[in-house]
């Protein structure tokens, strides 16, 4: 062929036909505690199967494909963590992302692995929106994220800069999960107070997670559907951190506007999302995760900040704007009037 109609190769389709044995690798890692044995200290294939009790045929197959991935480093018949295994995949430390692994592997691959019957028939696998097999969906899910969501909820709670001094502020934190986003908050500011929001069966995980914390004395639990609950009123801040995508079109918009009547004058909405283009057409993470909503919810999809503003101002919020933080997309904030 010319180098005008250069030679199509089947190479970047391979690899991701593939694309199942990142994921996979770093759970069996994780589980036979490879990434917390190397964090002492280099070891050789020897030495890391004493640590573990994993098979020396096992381990090997797993720790050569994680150098292949940039995971672990191997030099003079010894392995190490690189700096981003040593910061993300210790079990001990903070900011742990080896959850996240677990839920795939456990609850969103075999689900996904029925797709070509969901696009057939357009009905989840599992519908996780509904509280019977949400609620155990999610009490195994919501603390192994936290650390997804941290720092952007940190980033919010710096922006917002309540402040040490004043009368006491509210926050709803709507299907709170492990409330990581009223956590940020009330670390941040001491005149913060909470009101969760979330099925009963998952408050008892946020309950959990506040107390961690040392929180739980600013806390008020509210048991619920959404649909149902109680969100009180005169809130300051109302967080919705990754909740539209399962709701759906009709749901988000009559959450958004019960959330505008919770929240007091001045007071501001903030949305995490898997935010997609206009055309939906990309950033991967934001397309993918369609793809996920459709395999696991009954009307779950992913939206622009085009669509979300749109909901906020038909709900009575002005000027929605996004919030540069770190995570798969921005926040979008609005603000009651």
């Amino acid at each position: 062929m010319s180098a005008e109609h250069p030679t199509v190769t089947p190479e970047r389709i391979l690899q991701l036909a593939w694309g199942y044995a990142p994921p996979l690798a770093i759970e069996a890692a994780i589980h036979h505690r490879v990434f917390d044995v190397l964090d002492e200290g280099p070891k050789s294939l020897a030495e890391t199967v004493s640590a573990t009790g994993a098979t020396e045929r096992g381990l090997k197959g797993i720790m050569n494909l994680l150098v292949s991935f940039g995971f672990l480093a191997k030099a003079d018949g010894k392995y190490a963590l690189t700096p981003e295994s040593s910061a993300f995949l210790v079990s001990t430390k903070p900011a742990f992302h080896g959850g996240m692994f677990r839920h795939m592997s456990k609850q969103l691959i075999p689900a996904w692995i029925q797709l070509s019957d969901v696009v057939a028939t357009g009905k989840p696998a599992v519908a996780v929106n509904q509280e019977g097999p949400g609620s155990e969906f999610f009490n195994q899910l919501v603390l192994d994220i936290f650390p997804l969501s941290y720092m952007a909820a940190t980033t919010l709670a710096h922006h917002l800069n309540f402040g040490a001094e004043g009368e006491p502020l509210s926050v709803l934190d709507l299907a709170a999960g492990s409330a990581v986003w009223s956590i940020a908050q009330a670390q941040v500011s001491p005149r913060v107070v909470a009101t969760a929001v979330d099925w009963p069966e998952v408050l008892a995980i946020t309950q959990q997670s506040v107390a961690r914390f040392g929180l739980s004395g600013r806390y008020t639990f509210s048991p619920g559907d959404l649909e149902q609950a109680d969100f009180g009123t005169g809130h300051q801040l109302a967080t919705l951190g990754h909740i539209l995508h399962s709701e759906g079109e009709a749901r988000s918009k009559a959450l958004l506007r019960k959330t505008f009547a919770a929240l007091a004058s001045g007071g501001t909405i903030a949305i995490a999302e898997f935010l997609v283009n206009a055309d939906r057409t990309g950033p991967p993470p934001g397309v993918i995760f369609a793809v996920n909503m459709l395999v696991n919810t009954d009307n779950g999809d992913t939206y622009s900040f085009e669509e979300i503003s749109r909901w906020l101002i038909e709900a009575g919020f002005v000027n929605p704007r996004l919030l540069d933080a770190p995570g798969p997309s921005p926040l979008i904030l609005a603000t009651r009037p």
